[in-house]
């Protein structure tokens, strides 16, 4: 099969399933019009998938028919929406008032259906299995963990995994790469500091949470700087704090809460372990007690540095080498793909969206935010491209 000449023929359809979907936005975990509407289309097509999983999840599957062996590839778009009010004088505007497609999953979705439509057409001319996930609420606590637990990626097992994102910083033509570690991973911290509760007098018989808070968080501020190397990534943050019920009373109890951002599970590692340590030394030093809850949030998203290579020579192929633009740094935003990387060999990258001729240059999770739709055949032939390659890819 041609693909780009098949993918130009399916351009308006591509078009017109974006425009429903984005007409139809919905929170995670809540994506019940959505995953209908792909089953729908699914089911149209004759490829077979599984519903539900992990909630309104999807996973389809379409197994190629040419004589041979290859490896399963798995493809993955997620469905949700944001928390947004959208402009109503648009075309095809949001009919869910309060939600909004702003960060591009309509696209992702359209880009997923169009693959599996080509890769459904010319199953004759390749060997192994393709997997579709239509993964709920990348953007509230997560579809990704979910869907893995369920069992996604296994029966059969899959070899690699490959995801994008459209991105506005980059023009529609244009992708952004990245070897080894594209985003960070995040931790919910929470610090309670318990002291003695005394009069605001008589300071001298209690102790003072608050000032024990007052140092932990002093404290805390030199982990970054002092002990991870400054060629790592990391950002530790407080961002409220909680003590005390009157001006003239010694506080009890504080309360803190933060975020920590890393891009090597080591470092993650080692700053939880020293802001434990720090914060039970502090506290007891100065009389008290202190305690530090982490409650995990998204893996640190690491692409596989052969498998980037393999997207570079496709996109070498669909686009050239000259819009392929390397990503200098990390970002310490989450991505919860990671949790399909921990299992599989594959690539998470940046398709560029913007087009600065027709003013489509909103950023993401903005209420203006747009997208070139000729980004989705690009999208389309990337994908279909790199599953085909990925198929027949001998595995090390």
């Amino acid at each position: 099969m041609n693909i780009k000449q098949r993918t130009e023929e399916l351009y308006p359809q591509l078009v017109r399933i974006r425009r429903e979907l984005h007409q139809h936005p919905e929170p995670g975990f809540k994506e019940h019009w959505t995953s209908a509407y792909i089953c729908g289309l699914l089911d149209e097509w004759g490829i077979s998938y599984e519903f539900p999983v992990a909630g309104t999840g999807i996973v389809a599957m379409i197994q190629g028919e040419k004589p041979g062996s290859g490896n399963t590839v798995a493809l993955r778009a997620d469905m949700d929406a944001l928390p947004l009010t959208e402009d109503i004088s648009r075309p095809f505007c949001s009919l869910h008032p309060g939600h909004m497609h702003a960060c591009g999953h309509d696209a992702h979705v359209a880009i997923a259906l169009g693959t599996a439509r080509i890769l459904m057409e010319s199953r004759s001319e390749w060997s192994g299995c393709v997997k579709f996930f239509f993964q709920p609420a990348e953007e509230t606590t997560g579809g990704a963990l979910p869907m893995v637990e369920a069992g996604c990626m296994e029966s059969p097992h899959v070899d690699y995994v490959t995801g994008l994102h459209v991105m506005p910083t980059h023009e529609t033509g244009e992708i952004e790469i990245r070897y080894g570690d594209l985003n960070a991973s995040s931790d919910e911290i929470h610090i309670k500091v318990h002291g003695k509760s005394c009069h605001g007098a008589y300071p001298d018989t209690g102790v003072d949470a608050i000032v024990m808070a007052a140092a932990v968080i002093n404290s805390l501020q030199t982990l970054v700087s002092r002990c991870i190397s400054p060629l790592d990534s990391a950002v530790l943050t407080l961002g409220t704090i909680h003590g005390g019920t009157a001006g003239n009373i010694v506080a009890a109890e504080t309360e803190m809460t933060g975020t920590l951002r890393t891009t090597d599970p080591a470092v993650r590692e080692k700053i939880i372990d020293a802001m434990t340590r720090q914060v039970s030394c502090t506290c007891q030093a100065m009389g008290g007690s202190g305690e530090v809850v982490i409650v995990p949030g998204y893996a640190a998203l690491i692409n596989s540095d052969e498998i980037v290579d393999v997207l570079v020579e496709t996109a070498e192929e669909v686009l050239g080498s000259q819009h392929i633009h390397p990503k200098k740094f990390p970002s310490l935003g989450v991505e919860d793909f990671s949790f399909f990387l921990e299992k599989a060999k594959g690539v998470f990258y940046h398709l560029g969206c913007a087009n600065r001729e027709k003013g489509i240059t909103a950023p993401l999770h903005s209420q203006d935010f747009d997208i070139d739709e000729e980004c989705l055949k690009l999208g389309v032939q990337l994908q279909a491209q790199l599953a085909l390659k990925l198929l027949k890819r001998d595995i090390a």
